[in-house]
């Protein structure tokens, strides 16, 4: 049986995971963010195998999450479906008011099983179409 963990993380841990599955033909800085070394950031673990990450936010009761990124090879296993329910979790723990997120359109349909719904805030971004989603929490 397979061995599943999320931990937190350094950020610089978080580049190569998001420079493979987000912008692969970017230049590998084009994935950090400034904002960094302000985040709080998780990895998610399969068999010791760094395979999911994401950063989060803070923004007083509001959190972003950011750069939510699986291995190619290992999408579709249903670690990022835990990486979100654990900062939900998480964010909630820390009396989050409010998650939300600028999604990639095409990924707007795994959001919404989880209970986000989209704004009416949409953009375009290096060729791709995004929209602000957002969860509101019970806080």
């Amino acid at each position: 049986m397979e061995k599943i963990q999320i931990e937190q993380i350094r950020p610089d841990l978080t580049w190569r995971i998001r420079h493979e599955a987000m912008y692969p033909d970017e230049p590998y800085d084009a994935i950090k963010l400034e904002d960094d070394p302000n985040g709080i950031h998780f990895g998610l673990f399969a068999d010791d195998q760094l395979v999911t990450v994401i950063s989060v936010f803070e923004y007083g009761t509001v959190y972003q999450f950011r750069k939510f990124a699986t291995l190619p090879a290992a999408q579709g296993k249903g670690y990022g479906s835990r990486m979100l329910r654990h900062i939900m979790t998480y964010v909630e723990h820390m009396g989050a008011t409010r998650l939300w997120c600028n999604a990639r359109t095409s990924a707007s349909p795994f959001y919404l099983k989880f209970g986000f719904s989209e704004t009416d805030q949409r953009f375009s971004k290096s060729g791709l179409e995004f929209v602000i989603m957002q969860l509101q929490l019970n806080n």
